[in-house]
């Protein structure tokens, strides 16, 4: 999937390329399943505008695609961590293809228990929830947390690994979602719909936002005095910074008060897939896989993913497995 300009979906075309190479450091992968993740719709989109001065100012620099699961096809020079055949998942470059480049810094091995569908789901994702449970939210046993954004890609992960750090996990998502995040054990399910957040007010030790725009003083309001915010993501900013400046408000005040505001930026390298994947290995987290789309269709599904009807993770399932 290929794009000559900044847009929707309607940008995205299916059109033939040159195989990618490996470079030193490299594999080249024969693409199993690629996960969709709201980042992809940001590198298509070009918004936030602040992310051109990276992604390009006028015309797209990167390529779309980066959650990846499939078979190592080549290896680049000095590579010794993988080899020709072996099934790996992680982060590519431009994965909605047939073959991918990827670093081999920022891969691991299949789980065994998980199809090439489910490892798909897990990269961008499922390291974004760990980073934000354990690393920022420093989530322990016996404590309360909330996790608002429960039934979305990230949402879905975060309460799992918050359970299995021994927490008490409630949720907040809408009405159409709220059987599926109770049947990850959540308990209870918010629905933002039919009851308000206020009414939960200082109850949680960690709240972890995803995504949704809650003002800060809105957010701190649920925390018991001493609790920690964690404010990832900040879908339905403007369209120059895109909701950052929560972020950057909430650290500005984290120390001048009890409470602790943070955020960070989610980097997927090997360390933490490998977490991810002896988790699911160990069936502590499992991938909620809302629906699967073929290559062709992958305009389709980002659609489906702007919309806001994922439960979970959409898919595009490059091969048959």
């Amino acid at each position: 999937m290929v794009r000559s300009e900044y847009g929707d979906a309607d940008v995205l075309m299916l059109r033939d390329v040159p195989t990618p190479v490996a470079e030193p450091g490299e594999v080249v992968l024969d693409v199993h399943a690629a996960g969709l993740e709201r980042g992809a719709w940001h590198v298509m989109t070009g918004l936030p505008l602040l992310g051109r001065l990276a992604m390009g100012l006028r015309r797209p620099r990167w390529p779309v695609g980066m959650e990846v699961s499939g078979v190592v096809r080549a290896v680049g020079e000095g590579v010794t961590t993988f080899a020709v055949g072996d099934g790996v998942f992680g982060v590519g470059t431009a994965t909605y293809a047939e073959q991918a480049r990827a670093k081999v810094t920022q891969l691991a091995p299949k789980p065994a228990a998980l199809s090439f569908v489910q490892a798909a789901a897990l990269p961008i994702s499922a390291v974004t929830a760990l980073q934000a449970v354990r690393d920022a939210g420093r989530v322990s046993r016996g404590q309360r947390v909330l996790v608002i954004g429960a039934s979305g890609g990230v949402g879905s992960y975060a309460v799992q690994l918050a359970r299995a750090l021994g927490a008490e996990v409630a949720g907040v998502c809408r009405t159409d979602k709220v059987e599926t995040v109770r049947a990850l054990g959540v308990d209870p399910v918010i629905d933002y719909t039919r009851e308000a957040l206020d009414d939960h007010a200082g109850r949680y030790d960690v709240v972890i936002d995803i995504g949704g725009m809650r003002p800060v003083r809105a957010l701190r309001r649920l925390l018991t005095p001493r609790g920690t915010l964690v404010i990832t993501g900040g879908e339905g900013g403007g369209r120059v910074f895109g909701g950052l400046e929560r972020q950057l408000m909430a650290l500005a005040l984290s120390p001048f008060i009890r409470q602790r505001l943070t955020t960070f930026v989610s980097v997927t390298k090997t360390a933490n897939l490998a977490t991810i994947a002896d988790l699911a290995e160990r069936g502590e987290i499992k991938p909620v896989i809302d629906s699967t789309f073929p290559l062709e269709a992958m305009p389709d599904a980002m659609r489906k993913l702007v919309r806001g009807d994922v439960l979970g993770k959409v898919v595009i399932a490059v091969r048959n497995d």
